[in-house]
């Protein structure tokens, strides 16, 4: 299960009024990059894909692939708003190791 706080519910709310495409939900997903091996992937779609879970949260709804889901059960998706650096946390206990930039993990 994936959980977001409504910081950022709100958030994708707000992305989602502001496109300018048709928005369904919130993608997801984890791919190989990063310095210390995966990386999180965000961004708008229209609809899931073939072999997608989708996930109610907050009233919006939010498409895993399967290879990445594997990786996101029990992680919360959280925004903040800082001076310094704005934008999501991801908060995943099935992480071993991060790098120091918090951009990607193991």
């Amino acid at each position: 299960m994936i959980n977001l706080t409504d910081s950022a519910v709100s958030a994708i709310k707000g992305a989602m009024a502001s496109s300018m495409h048709p928005t369904g939900g919130l993608r997801i997903l984890v791919e190989a990059g990063g310095c210390n091996g995966f990386k999180y992937k965000m961004g708008l779609a229209e609809v899931p894909t073939l072999g997608d879970t989708v996930i109610e949260c907050g009233g919006l709804k939010v498409f895993v692939d399967s290879k990445s889901h594997e990786h996101l059960i029990g992680t919360t998706i959280d925004f903040v708003l800082a001076p310094d650096s704005s934008g999501f946390i991801f908060q995943n206990p099935n992480v071993a190791a991060s790098c120091s930039c918090g951009k990607s993990f193991s």
